[in-house]
Parts: structure tokens; C-alpha cells; sequence
């Protein structure tokens, strides 16, 4: 791969993201700053970056292309992903930029863009056009045009949105009806701890905030509660604690994790059929939008309470595009992202939490037995992620080899094969060179188990 071919391979589905500086460096983000002016032409854009290291220096240089472009520019400073997506759509601004490259490793940056609204800018609807133009930038060796003449030049309003977007979060809930929780809350060193440490002045909960310092030097290891080595910290301090809730962000707050009053993990699927079944309560008969790689019990509980479930491809960019077109009042991906129509449809780490807490203190119950009889109705595998040499053909295979006996077979993200006591979905990753498998059963736990092995030891020998 050359340079220009890895500086402009950071252009992915849904965003910006590589290695600073071998592939993101200052000056593509100046050139990516003056190429959304000219994609976008915005008057007011903001700017936030989250606490990686380079991001001060990469956010200034977007910041500099922009003015130069004659855009006014508000800095919102550090802060996390749905901070800037709050600012944009509560400002009426038109677009926004948000310097993050989320759970990835500390020699990574990347950047959110998106327009009024807080609408995606992605790989469908502009990224490419973006890319495009930087690139002609790079080989031309400077941005095609001059700035714009000195009195027409853009200006830096530096902004902070903290006190209205918390606000803002607060009114989700009947703050005066929730019980003094115990709740350990564990920010992983990134964007999260500053934001909870404002709720906490506002909330009746025990807040007991773990890594809640944003630290781009990631002391704490990467921030992605994902992964099963990272769950120890907050599963451990909340048997310690004797808490009732536990909960975990990634390094942009945009995804939130929950543990139980026993430490346990809970899986984000079934968080979602949870919110789901609680924004019915609110708008009995909407629809609630969903991602295909785990559906059974959102479906039957949507459509338990009358709502409409939809599916939708996965990607934060996809799901925002079918909420906005359904006029869907929730949306939830088993990946913990979840989607709010009073939040411009866009997803947001801090409202599920808070929605979790009033269910729990208007129902008494804990969210083990919440969500209890629904992992055991539906098992799952949890998300499985393989390298192979050759992922396409395995997936290839995959359909040749079980899509005849199966009831059904979609490609709405990858394939999912529906048979009558299991189902799986293998997508190929849009952001990791992996394939990712889930796989669930109709209260089989031997069952989900089994298919599962057969299954990864299938797609292992077929992609080799």
C-alpha cells in the first residue's frame, strides 16, 4: 500500500479513523476540514475532540481548514461523541466534527463528521466525495484553492455546552421518582467520568465513579468494555460495593455497558428489547429499529407491546437513516448503542442508563430479574469476532452449506440463517478486518452452544 493509499484508506463506512500519524496526521485533517467546507457549505459547524493525546493538535488543524473556508467554527473542547451531536442539533448549527477514534488503541485518532441535525455524514451520503477531494489534495500537494480573502474568514468561539446538555439528559427521566440507587459507574479514563460527576450533583444515586479521570495515555488499557478482559474492574466493584447496578463506557461515552446487582454482564441485546418495551410504554404502536445480527427477543417483545420492529442494517449512520424515515421513537443495537428520537435519532451513552434506573425504581425489581427470563429464553454466544485469510468465502460457503435447510436466509447485513430452534449472523466487520459472528436459540442453552462451535469450526476451515 503506498502512502496516499493508506492516508485515504481511513476513510471508512461511517467515519475517519487510522494510526497518527502514519495515516492521520495534522495536515490530512486540515485538508479534511477545508473538503467538508466545500461538501457541506456550512456557515456554523462545532468542533470536540474526546482525551486522546493527538487530538488537541489533529482538531486544531480541522478547526484551521474550516476557518480558512469562511465556516464559524464552535469548540466545544473535549467532550464525548454525543455532546457534539447534542450541540449541533439543539443550536440548529450545521454540521459538526467530532475527533475520536472511540475504543480503539492510544496510537489511533479519527473523526465523526456530520451535518445539520447531527446527520451522518458517511460512506453513503458524502464520506467518499470527502475523501476524494483530500486525496486529489495530497497528490496535488495543497489544497486547489487559496483561503478565503482575511474579512471573510471564519473565527473559533470557544463553548461550553455541559450545563444545557445535561439538562437536557435530565428531563428523560422523573428525576424525583427514582430510588437512591447504589451504582458503580466506571468511565474506563475516557470522556464519561466529567459527565457523571455533573449527573451525580442532580441524581439521588450512589454514584461510585471508578477511572472517571479522562486520560489519553490509556493507563487503564484500551476503552472498550467489549471485550471480556476488560469487564473484571466493574463486575468486581459492584460484588465489593454491594451495589445494584454496574456500568462502563467506552473511551467516547457513546456506547454504555451494564452489570447487574451480582456483577454479572449483561449482554447488550437484551438491553434493547428492555428500552424497547419502555419507549412503547411512552408511544404505544411506534416502531423501534433494530440491528439483524440478534433479533428474537426484540422482535416478540416489541411486538408484545403492540410496537412495530424493523430491521435494519448495522452502523450507526444505517440505523439513524431508517429511525428518521420510520419516525422511530427507539432504536438499539445489540453492540450497546441506542438510538433516541428526542436526541435528533441519534445514540447516546448516558440515556440508557438513566431509563434503566427508572424502570428499576418504578418496577422494584433488579435488572437481573429484568432481563433474567429473557436470556434464558434467548441464549446467546456474544458476539464472536474471527481473522481469516479469506473471510468472503467463507461466508460464501456458509450460505451454500446451510442456506438450503434453513427457514430463511437474509443478506440485510451480512447472512442470517433462521432455523426453528436457532439462528446466526456473520457480517463482515465495517471498521476491523474480522468476521463477526452471533448466534442465539430459542431457550437452548446445549443447543446455542453446540451450533455455535460447528458453526466458527466451519467458517475456521472454510476461510482458511
Amino acid at each position: 500500500m503506498t502512502d496516499l493509499q493508506a492516508r485515504l484508506s481511513i476513510f471508512k463506512a461511517y467515519d475517519v479513523r487510522g494510526r497518527v500519524p502514519a495515516e492521520l496526521d495534522e495536515n490530512v485533517a486540515y485538508l479534511t476540514g477545508r473538503a467538508l467546507s466545500a461538501f457541506l457549505r456550512p456557515h456554523r459547524v462545532v468542533v470536540g475532540r474526546d482525551m486522546r493525546l493527538t487530538g488537541e493538535a489533529l482538531a486544531r488543524a480541522l478547526t484551521r481548514g474550516l476557518v480558512e473556508s469562511g465556516v464559524q467554527v464552535m469548540d466545544i473542547g473535549e467532550v464525548g461523541t454525543e455532546q457534539v451531536y447534542f450541540t449541533v442539533f439543539s443550536q440548529g448549527l450545521d454540521g459538526g466534527v467530532m475527533v475520536t477514534a472511540s475504543h480503539n488503541p492510544a496510537d489511533y485518532n479519527g473523526m465523526k463528521l456530520m451535518g445539520e441535525q447531527a446527520i451522518p455524514i458517511s460512506g453513503d451520503t458524502g464520506l467518499m466525495a470527502i475523501r476524494d477531494r483530500v486525496g486529489a489534495a495530497l497528490r496535488a500537494g495543497a489544497w486547489p484553492q487559496a483561503a478565503v480573502p482575511a474579512g471573510s474568514q471564519g473565527s473559533v468561539e470557544r463553548v461550553d455546552v455541559m450545563d444545557e446538555y445535561v439538562e437536557h439528559l435530565l428531563g428523560y427521566v422523573d428525576v424525583g421518582a427514582l430510588r437512591p440507587l447504589r451504582i458503580v459507574a466506571n468511565g474506563g479514563g475516557g470522556m464519561a467520568g466529567p459527565v457523571l460527576h455533573r449527573l451525580r450533583e442532580r441524581l439521588p444515586f450512589e454514584l461510585l465513579l471508578l477511572q472517571d479521570t479522562p486520560d489519553g495515555a490509556f493507563p487503564h488499557g484500551v476503552p472498550n468494555p467489549l471485550l471480556p478482559e476488560k469487564r473484571e474492574a466493574t463486575a468486581r466493584a459492584v460484588r465489593e460495593a454491594g451495589a445494584d447496578l454496574g456500568l462502563a463506557w467506552d473511551g467516547d461515552f457513546d456506547r454504555c455497558f451494564f452489570y447487574d446487582e451480582q456483577g454479572t454482564f449483561v449482554e447488550g441485546y437484551y438491553l434493547v428489547g428492555l428500552l424497547a418495551g419502555h419507549a412503547l410504554r411512552q408511544a404505544p404502536g411506534a416502531v423501534i429499529v433494530h440491528d439483524p445480527r440478534l433479533v428474537w427477543n426484540t422482535i416478540e417483545l416489541v411486538e408484545q407491546a403492540g410496537g412495530r420492529p424493523v430491521q435494519n442494517k448495522s452502523g450507526h449512520a444505517f440505523i439513524k437513516e431508517r429511525m428518521r424515515r420510520e419516525d422511530a421513537i427507539y432504536g438499539g443495537e445489540m453492540s450497546a448503542h441506542h438510538y433516541f428520537r428526542g436526541f435528533s435519532y441519534c445514540d447516546s451513552g448516558m440515556i440508557p442508563w438513566l431509563l434503566v434506573t427508572e424502570i428499576m425504581s418504578a418496577s422494584g425489581t433488579p435488572l437481573s430479574e429484568l432481563v433474567g427470563e429473557r436470556v434464558h429464553r434467548y441464549p446467546v454466544s456474544g458476539e464472536i469476532n474471527l481473522e481469516l485469510a479469506d473471510p468472503q468465502r467463507a461466508m460464501s460457503r456458509l450460505r451454500e452449506t446451510y442456506g438450503a435447510a434453513a427457514l430463511s436466509m437474509d443478506d440485510v447485513d451480512g447472512v442470517s440463517l433462521e432455523f426453528p430452534e436457532w439462528r446466526v449472523n456473520v457480517r463482515l466487520s465495517n471498521t476491523e478486518p474480522v468476521l463477526r459472528v452471533n448466534l442465539e436459540s430459542r431457550g437452548d442453552e446445549q443447543l446455542m452452544r453446540a451450533k455455535t462451535e460447528e458453526i466458527l469450526a466451519f467458517l475456521e476451515e472454510a476461510g482458511r
